[in-house]
């Protein structure tokens, strides 16, 4: 059952703390005109200058893993190209424990979450953006038995939560799930009952759609995706996934303790047509459902499983990553005419596909890095290979395109830029003291990049 916390009236408890100070500097240079003597025209026009003044600082956001749009895109005019740790370091904060989950921005917060290397017990702490002081730093959850993760990749917080105005949604996968207020930091409501064996840890990330928070549970047991009501957690509807996995030993239970049944990916909202989906790559097969109800479109089946990579969308077509066993990039369009009808693919790629690292799309030319440090700049319209680069390093952080820029960040700390282009172009790299696994963020003129022991602000 979701609990819901004590909090206070709808109208505040959907403020965020960014509104509530523009609401009570609006109050002030009211009261403040009305003292003077100063007409209610002039008091109208101080406010008004206010209101347009503060707009841009409250609607500055990051709100999910992949930004914005959630293609990795940062819509900023500029961000350092060069930084160490002796330059173009705003701030740096020491974040306690294990966690891989990218941070969010809203305003003058920054979230993320972090865990015990054990994963016995989950946190969630929100950092200053300014200061990089950290405002807040909770445990939510005990875990008396977490199960292994079965490697050293992943961690125990490697989702990264979402925020909207007045709230921020964190997971932690089947150990569980939070809504905070972001005003007075109170727990609004959580869920811990969501079954799911990760299996390697949960990965998966929050998706928001209208009044839904969205979230794959594509486990070792159990493989399905749920929509929860955002103000009190309550689920709106769960749908099982209905691939055949093709994976069944002689005794007719999955091989490999359902190795091959679980995934780690996060879903995309598009609309084409008139039509709104919800693509949701899961192991062996993705999905289309409809966003309010959870009902299944279509699917298209395929070999890989444990996928990770986010959907990228350009408007019109889908370019899909099957996961890990055998991993291709898939150009499909979603649309169909009935439901149950397979779409059409229109490219297969299956060379140097990355299995971890996000894509990002840009100037109809796809940029990706596997795991291994391979760059690869490929054709939206036909799959064809542009270029190839070995840079080499392990990559598990998603691509950001910002100032025009691509940026890659990899698991020893190093950061190098690169021009997009019909040619390789290294333009710069960086290094800092520890290894990146959560994915870099820009907003404003600044990177926030998350190295596995620290947050850094990086800003000329």
């Amino acid at each position: 059952m979701a609990k819901t916390g004590t909090h206070q009236g709808f109208n505040e408890r959907r403020r965020s703390g960014a509104e509530s100070i523009l609401l009570n500097s609006v109050q002030y240079l009211s009261n403040r005109s009305n003292l003077n003597g100063q007409s209610p025209a002039m008091n109208l026009l101080l406010t008004t200058v206010f209101l347009c003044w503060s707009s841009a600082a409250v609607s500055e956001s990051w709100p999910e893993y992949r930004g914005p749009t959630g293609n990795g895109h940062a819509a900023v005019p500029t961000v350092p190209l060069a930084w160490s740790e002796e330059s173009n370091v705003r701030w740096k904060t020491k974040i306690h424990d294990d966690g891989w989950a990218t941070p969010v921005i809203l305003g003058n917060q920054i979230w993320l979450t972090t865990a015990l290397a054990n994963g016995k017990e989950m946190y969630v702490v929100c950092v200053d953006r300014e200061t990089g002081k950290v405002l807040l730093d909770r445990k939510l959850f005990d875990v008396a038995s977490p199960r292994p993760l079965g490697n050293d990749l992943n961690c125990y917080a490697s989702p990264s939560p979402t925020i909207e105005a007045g709230r921020v949604y964190v997971s932690f996968g089947s150990y569980g799930i939070a809504c905070l207020d972001t005003v007075n930091f109170r727990v609004i409501w959580e869920r811990r009952d969501l079954t799911c064996n990760h299996f390697r840890g949960p990965a998966s990330s929050l998706f928001l759609s209208g009044e839904l928070v969205i979230t794959h549970m594509d486990g070792a047991d159990y493989q399905y995706i749920v929509a929860l009501r955002k103000d009190s957690g309550e689920t709106v509807w769960k749908t099982q996934r209905s691939t055949d996995y093709r994976d069944l030993g002689e005794d007719g239970k999955p091989i490999a303790k359902g190795d091959y049944r679980k995934g780690f990916n996060t879903p995309i909202s598009i609309e084409v047509a008139g039509q709104k989906l919800l693509i949701s790559p899961a192991s062996k097969a993705v999905y289309a459902y409809r966003p309010d109800t959870g009902d299944e479109i279509w699917q298209i089946p395929y070999d890989g499983h444990s996928t990770a990579v986010r959907t990228l969308f350009d408007g019109r077509n889908v370019f899909i990553n099957s996961g890990s066993g055998k991993t291709e990039l898939l150009a499909v369009d979603p649309l169909v005419s009935t439901v149950g009808d397979q779409p059409r693919i229109l490219w297969r790629l299956s060379k140097h596909i990355p299995k971890r690292s996000s894509p990002v799309l840009v100037d109809g030319l796809i940029y990706s890095c596997t795991d291994g440090g391979v760059v690869s700049c490929v054709d939206k319209l036909d799959g064809s290979t542009v270029w190839r680069q070995r840079i080499g390093g392990e990559f598990s952080a998603s691509l950001l395109y910002a100032a025009g820029r691509i940026y890659l960040c990899n698991q020893d700390g190093m950061t190098l830029v690169i021009e997009p282009g019909n040619q390789f172009k290294l333009l710069a790299e960086n290094h800092l003291e520890s290894g990146l696994m959560a994915s870099p963020v820009a907003l404003g003129n600044a990177l926030y990049l998350r190295t596995k022991t620290h947050l850094y602000r990086i800003e000329e």
